[in-house]
């Protein structure tokens, strides 16, 4: 039931973060604000494809 999605950086497009998501309550695609090593700050991470 719940897909194993990463969180890519908006800034750089690194893939920084994996997770999962139940596709069938969370329909939009998810973003949060978590720390990025290359861009050595707070910066908002979108989902993508593993």
């Amino acid at each position: 039931m719940r897909d194993l999605i990463s969180l890519a950086c908006e800034q750089c497009k690194q893939k920084n973060y994996t997770t999962t998501k139940n596709k069938k309550t969370m329909t939009e695609k998810l973003s949060l604000k978590k720390f990025c090593p290359l861009c050595r700050s707070h910066t908002a991470h979108r989902e993508g494809k593993v």
